[in-house]
């Protein structure tokens, strides 16, 4: 019997017949003949694609139990072969590694032609468990099992929905609970410890039995890395420090709103006067379509060209830099396809930077009437000369931001210049997007002084990534696809170490007669004064939506919450720095600092906002109270100045005063008295 551990902590035992990991004397991972850790397979999968959304089967052939284990002793580590039966061959080898407080199994090799792994970890039936990247129906998954498969979200994620049904059947886009841009194979629990499987194949992790968590992976994976720490914080500095962390934000971003705005410059000039006449205060003008537009049955959409387009935007070239000298900087868009029509497609192709089909002619991809090619990010010249359209016609140019968007579209029968599986690049493709930005700017000399913001992602997107956003809500109040989903989405990510999270004030799917309301855009923008960066958003369908300006009631409160923002900027900024230092979030759980509150991890439409505010966003239409639940401690409502001790209370909230509330002894507190003079 070999046993070793560091501090007591993370322990564990293996015999000729089994092996144990425990931490805090609990067992995390077992395995013996009759509870075998690993199962192995055979599958067939067949998979659709239609407009990044994706349809994706499986049917298993062949899956085996490997209960019987050889352990091997070696000087650093133990190796342990798993087989079918007693004394049979080795089916699939395992390294076991601890270090530290953490223990890995590393895969070394695995029979031929398997290409189903099934692993079981110890669950009990009061534990929760969160993160699997950005989930925005589910913050505490127990009970459900999450395909982590990078994609669109899919419009409603609720089959029981009208504009999810519509979705479905008029372009298979009606996406379900788990659908995301952002999976990772992660997950952490309430034990206070985490779980990472190394892999970019398809995966599923099901925690839907009480006394097992099963984790399917479409390839043998590289190592599971089991790790814990004491308390939350800790273990989020431990999950930093595997997946890295994101970068402060640049000073100016918290000068006031990014306001959405297309149109064109004569229509930035007017809404942005508009808005600053009323006392709005903005940091920037977000101009997505600064490249020109193309319209589509869907809405607005972008000519996919990256560089400045004259006759949308005339004069851009110097008003860009009279703005910046305002304070206001400009912030445009980009992504990692080329349109057929522009001159960065016909370079591309000429060089070979594009992804292939099966007749090695360019693979174009349907964006929804209109197609694209793929650049080929495996092709190490493909990726510095899509790095130098970043740094030429966007940083080069004058902009100080932009929406890194897209990244999850990458179809899985393309041919690479690497020769890599497409279904096995799919999930990576996100986190190799991020890193041309990353290197784009950091190569320029302009790290924390240029922002970009991304919806996809996967493992390793935490240090590419200067800030994450939501992805594109429905605009409405659904909890699945609205104003709510955001808040699970930024708590889930969060957990992983992406603590830089904002969404599309307002949101931005309008279809089937869905459209946008003040009401929803007041709220929205209550939410957004109370995460590290506020963005509006047109909508795809602008003339369907209600925007910032089009009644005095809504410039009026739009000038209040970017003061409140304002107004929190030096708090604001204390929490980015702990998100850069430690990997602490900026939007928390309430379990992050009050552990020992069973009520608070069955909590998902609130959060803390570092350690000291606690924010309730109001996300129901017509209501103007709110039931809020404390957390035992002095709390003081915002606006009226009442004290709570804790506990489930009600508070009034009309638009303009969200339910939020500060820690009575926080050092922060006279900046947190202010804002109930904000009108």
């Amino acid at each position: 019997m070999a046993v070793f551990t560091e501090n007591e902590m993370m322990q564990v035992v293996t015999e000729n017949n089994s092996f144990t990991v425990t931490w805090k004397g609990e067992e995390i991972l077992h395995h013996s003949p009759d509870a075998p850790f690993l199962f192995v397979g055979k599958g067939q999968e067949n998979v659709k694609m239609f407009r990044g959304n994706f349809d994706i089967k499986d049917y298993v052939t062949e899956r085996l139990a490997l209960p019987f284990i050889q352990v091997r002793n070696e000087s650093d580590s133990i190796k342990i072969d798993f087989a079918s039966y007693p004394n049979g061959p080795s089916v699939v080898t395992v390294q076991l590694v601890q270090k530290e407080n953490e223990v890995k199994l590393v895969f070394v090799k695995a029979t031929e032609n398997i290409n189903r792994f099934w692993l079981r970890l110890k669950a009990n039936k009061e534990e929760n468990v969160y993160g699997c990247g950005e989930q925005l129906t589910h913050f505490n998954m127990r009970g459900k099992n999450f395909p982590l498969w990078t994609s669109e979200p899919g419009v409603g994620r609720n089959k029981s929905t009208y504009v999810t049904w519509q979705s479905d059947v008029t372009g298979m886009a009606g996406g379900d609970y788990y659908h995301t841009n952002y999976p990772q194979p992660t997950f952490v629990s309430s034990r206070k410890y985490y779980c990472h499987v190394e892999t970019t194949a398809y995966a599923d992790f099901d925690f839907r039995n009480d006394s097992f968590h099963e984790l399917q992976i479409w390839e043998m994976p590289k190592e599971v890395v089991l790790e814990g720490a004491n308390d939350f914080l800790g273990l989020l500095e431990k999950i930093t420090d595997r997946f890295g962390r994101q970068p402060e934000l640049p000073e100016w971003t918290y000068n006031g709103i990014w306001l959405g705005i297309q149109g064109g410059t004569e229509v930035v000039e007017e809404k942005l006067e508009k808005a600053l006449a009323k006392g709005v205060k903005v940091g920037g003008v977000w101009c997505q379509d600064w490249q020109g537009i193309r319209m589509t049955s869907f809405g607005k959409r972008l000519m996919w060209n990256w560089q400045w387009n004259p006759e949308v935007y005339p004069n851009l070239d110097t008003k860009i830099h009279e703005w910046k000298e305002k304070g206001i900087r400009f912030l445009g868009y980009i992504n990692p396809y080329v349109a057929v029509e522009g001159n960065l497609f016909a370079t591309a192709k000429e060089r070979g930077y594009l992804a292939l089909n099966e007749e090695n002619e360019v693979y174009l991809v349907d964006f929804g009437e209109f197609y694209c090619g793929v650049v080929d990010f495996t092709n190490p010249e493909a990726t510095e000369w899509y790095k130098t359209v970043i740094q030429d016609n966007l940083i080069g140019f004058g902009l100080d931001g932009w929406m890194a968007d897209f990244g999850e579209y990458l179809p899985t029968d393309v041919k690479l210049h690497s020769g890599e599986d497409p279904m096995e690049m799919h999930n990576a493709w996100p986190t190799m997007w991020a890193k041309v930005n990353y290197e784009a700017v950091e190569e320029s000399g302009k790290l924390g002084e240029v922002v970009y913001f991304m919806r996809a992602g996967y493992t390793g997107i935490q240090k590419y990534n200067t800030l994450l956003w939501g992805g594109d809500q429905s605009v409405d109040f659904t909890l699945d696809d609205g104003l709510a989903s955001v808040i699970p989405a930024a708590l889930s990510a969060g957990m992983l170490g992406n603590g830089l999270h904002h969404s599309d004030i307002g949101g931005y799917t309008s279809l089937f007669g869905n459209k946008r309301n003040e009401e929803l855009l007041l709220r929205w923008t209550e939410l957004g004064a109370f995460t590290p960066v506020m963005r509006s958003h047109e909508g795809n369908r602008p003339y369907d939506c209600f925007q910032f300006d089009d009644t005095e009631r809504s410039l009026d409160q739009l000038a209040k919450m970017t003061t409140v923002y304002t107004t929190l900027a030096s708090y604001t900024k204390s929490l980015v720095k702990q998100n850069a230092e430690k990997g602490t979030p900026v939007q928390r759980p309430l379990f992050m600092h009050y552990e020992n509150d069973e009520a608070t991890y069955d909590i998902q439409y609130q959060y803390l906002y570092g350690k000291d505010l606690l924010v309730a966003p109001v996300y129901d239409e017509g209501v103007t109270t709110w039931d809020v639940y404390l957390p035992e401690d002095e709390w003081i409502h915002v606006w009226s100045g009442k004290e709570y001790a804790g506990g489930n209370i009600t508070v009034e909230a009309p638009i303009g005063e969200p339910p939020v509330f500060y820690r009575k002894d926080s050092e922060w507190a006279d900046l947190f008295g202010k804002l109930k003079e904000i009108k």
